[in-house]
């Protein structure tokens, strides 16, 4: 057919079952287009870490259906408190006051509470234990290959497949993500409201190292403990040690709350992992392949909109794959175009984040700290514009446009 007739979609292949492959079926889905997601892992999971979903991540979930399932378990946020390890205050983010001005808070909720809720609303079939290798482009659809030697045939290729992505392989090449130079330690505590009140949001900075805790369900506070450190680290010996070298690290921090935090933790909760980004690339697809999540535009913690943006991607690309005229490939770039505005800045800024807290040197850790409180107002009107603002997009009763 003609650029100017194309024809409908009528099978879309997604690579990658988590949270950015599930919402992005959920958005086709939405759109009336058929859509199977491919994951790599035995059983469909999204591991037990905890997420900071901002304003825009609960829009663009409203959008999708799922907000109110996902604010019924998740602990909306009155304020975020930023402050040193020898306590002092760094500033507060009110972010409470977004109810208000764009409908939705934010919140904090465990990933596989929230890749449950994506899933339970996806209708599209799933296929675990589906390891990609690779994938050949015809004319007029795509063809995914497989490890066991079978393939499966679609219109177009959407590689959600993380940042160790197959279908990133082969379309940019083989590079790794690159190392940020910290590590992430992550573990749950079981705690009462009356012990940590709901809501709570606190990130926490020393030299070096960082802390941040929320709880993420009644009773299941979700904690980090980030320290500089090489890469491919393994920690020697059983959890309860691994919990004991936590306890030592922040030893004598000003807030009760760490050390309260880590006597409840359960030692089988903690996960260590290296903390990976990628620079931007000017490149996300070409013909009918396309990346989506961290396959595309891997960021680290730092700015809690990963999962946010992998979210966000879904819906735009959604859009745009049923935009009147539009052939695939046009519409493809059309999402990419659109998406790297967006998430180029995101990438660089968390990047940033991360540098500044791995800084050891007393007179740096001192200069970081004072000129974060200086500018502290200044970050949260920015963060509020370029990023929550623009998710009211999906919002037509919301009083702010997105800029």
């Amino acid at each position: 057919m003609s650029a100017q007739t194309p024809r409908p979609l009528r099978r879309v292949l997604i690579a990658g079952g988590g949270i950015g492959g599930i919402a992005t079926a959920l958005a086709l889905q939405q759109q009336g287009i058929d859509s199977v997601v491919f994951e790599r892992a035995p059983q469909l999971r999204d591991g037990g870490a905890g997420l900071h979903i901002w304003t825009n991540g609960m829009l663009a979930l409203a959008h999708l259906g799922v907000a109110d399932q996902v604010a019924a378990i998740a602990p909306a946020q009155a304020e975020c408190r930023f402050a040193t390890s020898t306590g002092r205050p760094i500033g507060v983010w009110p972010v409470g006051e977004f109810v208000e001005r764009y409908g939705q808070p934010t919140v904090a909720i465990g990933r596989s509470d929230l890749h449950g809720i994506l899933r339970d609303a996806v209708s599209a079939p799933v296929v675990t234990g589906a390891e990609v290798t690779g994938y050949t482009e015809h004319a007029d659809g795509v063809s995914l290959h497989f490890a066991d030697g079978t393939c499966e045939e679609g219109d177009l290729l959407i590689g959600a497949d993380g940042i160790r992505s197959a279908v990133r392989a082969q379309l940019l090449g083989p590079q790794p993500p690159d190392y940020t130079g910290y590590i992430a330690w992550r573990g749950h505590a079981e705690m009462s409201p009356e012990e940590l009140p709901p809501g709570t949001f606190r990130a926490l900075f020393g030299p070096g190292t960082r802390f941040t805790y929320y709880d993420i369900a009644p009773g299941v506070v979700h904690w980090m403990s980030v320290a500089d450190g090489p890469a491919d680290g393994r920690d020697d010996g059983t959890p309860e040690q691994t919990l004991d070298m936590l306890r030592a690290r922040h030893a004598g921090w000003a807030d009760p709350v760490v050390r309260q935090i880590l006597d409840a933790t359960v030692p089988a909760s903690i996960l260590r992992g290296d903390v990976l980004d990628r620079k931007p690339d000017a490149v996300w697809g070409r013909g009918r392949v396309t990346l989506l999540g961290d396959a595309a535009h891997a960021m680290s913690f730092n700015i809690g909109q990963g999962a946010c943006q992998a979210i966000e991607d879904g819906l735009v690309l959604a859009g745009h794959l049923t935009s009147p005229g539009a052939t695939v490939e046009q519409a493809l770039r059309a999402y990419e175009a659109e998406r790297q505005k967006r998430t180029r800045p995101m990438q660089l800024l968390a990047h940033r984040i991360g540098v500044l807290g791995s800084l050891q040197n007393p007179a740096a850790v001192w200069l970081r700290d004072r000129v974060m409180g200086l500018t502290w107002n200044k970050t949260f009107q920015s963060t509020e514009r370029d990023h929550v603002a623009y998710g009211t997009r999906w919002n037509s009763d919301a009083a702010t446009t997105a800029a």
